[in-house]
């Protein structure tokens, strides 16, 4: 019998008791198993028993928010051995369990390689994210890079080619890597799809319901509600939609008038504890909440998303409206699932649903221990999606696992620093090596190649050596090129703490479409916007000389006076008549440029006079409803 760190016996499930198993004989292991199906349970043990053996653990997740939430889960298990870094958040950074984004963890192993050596474990808490378009090259370069000593646990949703990753992963480090399957969830799903104004349990039902109406809202909640599929995650791909949809609801109550004192009495003192009784969004949810009612997504204040999260954790929520990301990792199970629509945004277009996303929310259905089975509610809008689609969706197989390799310039200095041109022998150690075809390998060589070139032509490299400007730039993941002429033509230097934060900011800021800049910028961010701007053209030439894809990111000066104001001390609630950027994503975006500001300062070129100005700029920005660390004290 095994016994969970507190001592206790503990009943496994069969792929559970199999990956602990493999972990007690030492080996490398990737799970694939279902959304709810308890992967968590096999992180813990590697936590408890390498504590046991004092022994450290880096544990990944893939987003900050289910970095925090873990930090809580597990400071709750394992008290002072728990510590976080996130690039906006650092306590307790020497623990013995060290939770971070999969970006910090491949800094430090090019980086400061060394700072690994007393961990022995690192889970990669949603493994499959090495699919992701825009982030998927940070894992395939943290597993390609990882130190020999360290043993891996990966956790994913369903994987179909999970013998050919763990098959990839054992041909570069040379050791087994054990593959672990489930298929079966704990609580089986029923879906059922809501069509016209009728909702039915079989999808090829929905050919002979007549579409005389729209299909409304209040008709599938009735039914969900008749159902006992109480409470509910609705799932939406657009913030204002989340909004508009829960105010549809606004006549509903879901409460009886005992649950309505509860909520509303939790509500005020979690209001009150995070500061949030002047907040706008937090005024307008107040009648919402009332009735059992909620909206979540990434354009409000963490705060409040944290409070929203504690209101369904509790159970007095019925119905919640959410973006996708409440689904990722992070462990707030309902009766019901409800899907808007089987279509999203994905990077520039709107496309069908991919069959992992849909598992991935679908998954939140069925509460462990509580739930027989779960139940999934499609609205299907045959003018949009053909049915073949949705079938295609709900009961295909989930998509492969594929390379989104795509080097940066800061890991090629990194690479180069250490290996000179020898680096290109890494390529063939890529996942992207391992699955592609022989022209998909010589362009993906000779991007590598281009880059390079790149990189000596504008003096980040010299006679086999990093300049300064290389030492510099290989230190600012993703904003290397900017930042490292801003700082060879000492403009950096030159900058006052209030233009380092708005170029910090320029550097991060993605408006959205038709977002416009503020009509009156300062003169200062005027000069800076040109100075960058200049910058970034000569960048995007270079990049378009070399045959380099995708181009570097343009900087956006979108938040320059909001910015501004921020570090002038004006009060948050004030500083957003500035922008018309959501407040969530302000605070998001500064949180962001605090972490392009400490990746500058960590460079060891940087002067001790920068250094110091960006630690003040720091120190200004990271306060109040910015201060990630203190969200996770008072939490």
């Amino acid at each position: 019998m095994i016994l969970d760190y507190n001592g206790f016996d503990m009943i496994y499930d069969r792929f559970q008791e199999e990956s602990i198993n493999y972990i007690n004989q030492g080996y490398s292991v990737i799970v694939s198993a279902p959304t709810g199906a308890g992967k968590t349970v096999i992180a813990e043990h590697v936590i408890s028993t390498s504590l046991e053996k004092k022994i450290g653990v880096i544990y990944t997740a893939p987003i900050k928010a289910l970095s925090n939430q873990k930090f809580r889960d597990f400071q709750g298990q394992f008290q002072d051995n728990i510590g976080i870094l996130t690039g906006d958040v650092s306590l307790n950074p020497f623990a013995p369990v060290l939770i971070m984004t999969t970006e910090i963890l491949r800094n430090k192993i090019l980086d400061e390689p060394e700072s690994l050596k007393k961990y022995s474990w690192v889970i990669f808490d949603e493994i499959h994210y090495i699919d992701n378009p825009e982030r998927g090259t940070v894992w395939e370069e943290s597993l390609i890079f990882l130190p020999k000593h360290m043993n891996i646990l990966g956790l994913s949703a369903t994987i179909p080619n999970i013998k050919e990753f763990a098959s990839w992963i054992e041909s570069i480090h040379e050791k087994p890597v054990k593959t672990v399957i489930e298929d079966k969830r704990p609580v089986p799903l029923h879906f059922f799809f809501q069509a016209g104004n009728e909702v039915v349990d079989k999808i090829d039902r929905l050919k002979r319901v007549r579409f005389t109406k729209p299909a409304r809202l209040s008709s599938l909640v009735h039914y969900v509600r008749n159902q006992e599929g109480l409470p509910c995650i609705y799932f939406v791909f657009g913030r204002r939609r989340a909004e508009e949809l829960a105010s549809e609801l606004a006549n509903f109550s879901f409460l009886n008038k005992n649950e309505k004192t509860q909520i509303t009495e939790l509500y005020s003192t979690l209001c009150e504890r995070f500061g949030l009784k002047a907040d706008r969004t937090a005024q307008d949810l107040y009648q919402l909440v009332q009735q059992g009612i909620a909206y979540h997504h990434a354009g409000m204040l963490p705060t409040l998303k944290e409070v929203i999260e504690r209101l369904f954790t509790s159970r007095l929520l019925k119905v919640i409206f959410t973006t996708e990301t409440f689904a990722l990792g992070i462990n707030m199970p309902s009766r019901s699932v409800i899907f808007d629509g089987l279509r999203k945004f994905y990077g520039r277009y709107v496309r069908n649903l991919k069959t992992r996303d849909f598992y991935q929310m679908a998954g939140r259905a069925g509460r462990r221990g509580i739930d027989t089975e779960g139940f999934v509610y499609s609205r299907i809008n045959l003018q949009r999606i053909r049915i073949d689609e949705a079938k295609r969706i709900i009961y295909g197989p989930p998509e492969e696992v594929k390379s989104q390799l795509n080097t940066s310039y800061a890991t090629i200095l990194n690479l180069y620093e250490k290996y000179k041109d020898d680096l290109f022998k890494i390529y063939p150690l890529s996942l992207h090596c391992y699955q592609s075809r022989k022209n998909d390998q010589k362009e993906a060589l000779r991007l590598i190649e281009a880059k390079l070139k790149l990189l000596k032509d504008w003096g980040h490299i010299h006679e086999d050596s990093l300049t300064q400007k290389g030492a510099f730039a290989k230190t600012a993941y993703g904003y290397e090129l900017i930042l490292s002429e801003l700082y060879d033509q000492q403009v950096l230097e030159q900058l006052d703490e209030s233009e380092l934060g708005v170029v910090a900011a320029s550097l991060v800021f993605e408006p959205r479409k038709n977002q416009r800049l503020p009509s009156s910028l300062s003169k200062s961010s005027r000069n800076l916007k040109s100075i960058c701007e200049e910058i970034y053209d000569k960048i995007k030439n270079k990049e378009r000389r070399f045959r380099i894809y995708p181009f570097s990111k343009l900087p956006y000066f979108h938040l320059s006076t909001a910015m501004e104001a921020w570090l002038r001390g004006t009060s948050f609630d004030k500083i957003l008549r500035f922008s018309d950027t959501d407040e969530g994503e302000v605070v998001r975006y500064f949180r962001m440029s605090v972490q392009v500001l400490r990746e500058i300062s960590e460079a060891k070129v940087a002067s001790y006079l920068l250094k110091d100005k960006i630690k003040e700029t720091i120190r200004v920005i990271n306060r109040d409803v910015v201060d990630a660390e203190k969200q996770l004290r008072e939490g």
